[in-house]
């Protein structure tokens, strides 16, 4: 038979097992509402205050460069300073000037590339050669005749030369690839040199 002393031994023991189950669930539901808790404060603080990004903020300093367009009659170059992003690199710094360059004059000068044509990819040979690809809208939508891809490819040209030190030529491709002429009047087969006598000065 069970004594007295056993039955109040076991009520014990079943009151400290049932005690430290009500302290093990309890402490399960406050580290999951703190877990909960955490994560809500971490999403909070990051949506109020998101992460900086450095490359972001150097890419916002911008910096002022001359951009050529043609003047009314297509035979010479006009200058125009447009503000650009400040690039680490010659090549990203090249393909920023030829991005003002397809978005046209802000000052009433005449185009050297037709809209929509895109600059794909510039890399740097040589150290002074810059070979820039542009889309193949650049031969589908250029009107032709000898001055206008005169004036596409100096106003090109003199714009990436005159703004990107140590820049002395520039070599025009179409998706990445070599073409003989943009309209069939001038030859690209080889890089072009600035020509800086087709700049009319600016008083």
């Amino acid at each position: 038979m069970t004594t007295k002393r056993q039955l109040r031994s076991e009520n014990i023991k079943e009151k400290k097992i049932k005690k430290s189950t009500r302290i093990f669930y309890f402490s399960l539901i406050v580290g999951g509402i703190f877990l909960v808790l955490v994560i809500f404060f971490v999403t909070l603080f990051s949506a109020i205050f998101p992460p900086v990004d450095m490359e972001a903020m150097k890419k916002k300093e911008k910096l002022i460069a001359i951009i050529y367009f043609s003047d009314q009659q297509e035979r010479f170059l006009r200058s125009e300073k447009r503000f650009v992003f400040k690039e680490e690199d010659a090549a990203s710094q090249t393909k920023e000037i030829v991005k003002a360059l397809l978005e046209g004059s802000k000052a009433g000068l005449v185009n050297t590339f037709p809209h929509g044509v895109a600059v794909k990819d510039v890399k740097i040979v040589d150290k002074e050669i810059a070979f820039v690809s542009f889309s193949k809208s650049l031969t589908k939508l250029h009107p032709g005749s000898c001055a206008s891809e005169m004036a596409t490819i100096y106003s090109l040209t003199d714009s990436i030369t005159q703004n990107i030190p140590g820049i002395k030529k520039v070599k025009i491709l179409v998706e990445g690839k070599e073409i003989p002429s943009i309209k069939g009047h001038i030859s690209t087969r080889k890089p072009f040199s600035p020509d800086l006598e087709l700049i009319i000065p600016e008083k």
